[in-house]
């Protein structure tokens, strides 16, 4: 029986054969393969440790907890510039996995040991400040408040990070009520 995982790498079109060597090296290594979030999730002691994904510019392999790693090889980089807890090394070529194979073995080998650990990555207290037309909106509508106050923190910086970055007020009021029903479903900005 052909699994999600399998009918993933079987039909990617972009970064395929790189993808399929970070799966063979992760099948090598102490974590179990899963499908989650359109892609492969590896996991171990009861938590995700890595996944596999394909950029236009790169194929990744992101570690999710990965500002938690000592990376001496210095390959690991944040996806983003708001990320503040996955790191992910980017290759262009099996070539280039080959060569960091022993590196990304004993990464993912750390990874699961932090998991094991039960170690967390600390966040400091979000430092966003939440726009005015979102205020209000939230003291109009109850339901919408107590629903964006239920989205997990990463949800709530996702919006407010969105909202913010519109220049003009009445873009940061467009913003929010089209991700409103959003909200109100209890969906991030990527939930589907």
């Amino acid at each position: 029986m052909t699994s999600k995982a399998d009918t993933y790498f079987e039909t990617a079109t972009r970064w395929h054969d790189e993808q399929k060597a970070l799966r063979a090296l992760l099948r090598d290594c102490p974590v179990t393969e899963e499908f989650k979030w359109r892609g492969p999730c590896y996991s171990a002691a009861g938590g995700n440790i890595v996944l596999i994904g394909n950029f236009k510019d790169a194929c990744t392999l992101s570690f999710l907890k990965g500002v938690l790693l000592k990376d001496p090889e210095g390959i690991l980089e944040p996806p983003g510039q708001n990320s503040r807890s996955v790191r992910m090394a980017k290759f262009t070529s099996v070539d280039q996995i080959d060569a960091r194979a022993s590196t990304l073995k004993a990464y993912v080998r750390e990874a699961v040991d932090v998991e094991a650990a039960g170690l967390k990555v600390a966040f400091a207290k979000d430092d966003l400040d939440q726009p005015e037309e979102l205020t209000e909106r939230l003291a109009r509508d109850e339901a919408l408040k107590t629903a964006f106050e239920a989205l997990t923190p990463g949800r709530r910086r996702g919006y407010l990070l969105h909202f913010s970055q519109a220049k003009q007020s009445k873009t940061r009021c467009d913003r929010i009520e089209k991700w409103a029903p959003h909200i109100l479903a209890g969906k991030g900005m990527h939930d589907r």
